[in-house]
């Protein structure tokens, strides 16, 4: 879930640049609380509970940042927003971050003056059809009717796959998932295609997931991460480096169950450097020794935040893959705190 042809990119710059050297970190300090945008709703990665509060693996980041900076991971605003209005609600100052299933494309970086701080989810483009549709692979699609979100890189992905394999399709534009959701199940659409993580996110949710099928084709590389403002680069490093620390404390065995021991020291220079009890690293960001040490306790490292909202053992039952750490043969790779 993306973002497309650049309808309003030039607005959207200018929006950009008309932010760009407001100081964040300050702001959201004296605000005491974080606006986060985030989906208007993906199973595991972003909805709210049912008492309304948001879950999911999207909203972990966005948690791990308010308790980095303001010491307390439920002073977070989420504000939910669609493919269409996520990039002007941040452009516009409404939204400190955005944290919801956004890919990082050269456009979106360059052209529309956004900085993207990481990647928390590889992910690719794929597609969902009924099983009694009787096909086996997206190459079979021809002439199929296709609901597609708007606003998204999904658009191009889709129309460059049908244009490459010589078939035809018929676009369903819908504004959200589950607006996508209600019209494949009402059978409005033979077709749901968008990243493979929210195909299965929302799969498990049907009354019958059995009777829909996920093919095996993946049509794209859909690096997902959180996104600030170009320009306000103090708070690009804290949101950069906030999710650094998840990931960097997986590596090192840093876990919300063991934490607390470890800030106290360890012989790990690098343990010690993430958790405060060496070095001045807080204190480069513009934040006290403590920061890392609350955004894992947050949540959990990077791998118990996958774990506890997507990963094998929930209803959405997504594999670490690509998104195991660089040890365990994925592409999970922080740089080095030091």
């Amino acid at each position: 879930m993306k973002k497309s042809v650049i309808l309003g990119a030039l607005t959207v710059a200018g929006m950009a640049a008309g932010t760009a050297g407001a100081a964040t970190l300050d702001d959201v300090k004296a605000r005491g609380v974080l606006n986060c945008g985030v989906t208007t709703g993906v199973p595991g990665f972003a909805e709210p509970d049912a008492d309304g509060v948001w879950q999911g693996f999207d909203v972990a980041v966005c948690r791990a940042v308010a308790a980095a900076v303001l010491n307390d991971p439920t002073a977070v605003e989420f504000v939910p927003t669609t493919g269409k209005t996520r990039f002007t609600a941040l452009a516009a100052g409404e939204i400190d971050m955005l944290a919801r299933n956004t890919t990082w494309t050269f456009s979106r970086d360059v052209d529309l003056k956004f900085e993207f701080t990481g990647v928390n989810y590889y992910d690719g483009q794929g597609f969902m059809v009924p099983a009694d549709l009787g096909v086996a692979s997206a190459a079979d699609l021809d002439g199929a009717t296709v609901c597609i979100q708007t606003g998204t890189t999904t658009e191009l992905n889709l129309a460059d796959f049908f244009r490459a394999n010589g078939i035809s399709y018929e676009p369903v534009p819908i504004e959200t998932g589950s607006e996508a959701v209600q019209l494949f199940l009402a059978g409005s659409c033979d077709v749901y295609t968008t990243d493979r993580s929210a195909l299965a996110a929302q799969r498990a949710n049907f009354p019958t997931p059995d009777d829909y099928v996920v093919l095996p084709e993946v049509v794209s590389k859909e690096p997902l991460g959180p996104l600030v403002r170009h320009g306000d680069h103090e708070w690009g490093d804290v949101v950069r480096w906030t999710l650094n620390a998840l990931i960097t404390a997986e590596e090192l065995g840093v876990t919300s169950a063991n934490i607390e021991e470890l800030s106290g020291g360890t012989n790990n220079p690098e343990i010690n450097r993430l958790l405060g009890s060496e070095g001045t690293l807080g204190e480069m960001l513009g934040l006290d020794a403590e920061w890392a040490k609350r955004a894992i306790m947050a949540g959990g490292n990077y791998g118990e935040v996958f774990d506890g909202n997507i990963g094998e053992a929930t209803n959405i039952g997504l594999a670490r893959g690509l998104n195991a750490q660089w040890t365990d043969g994925g592409l999970l790779y922080s740089p080095p705190f030091r």
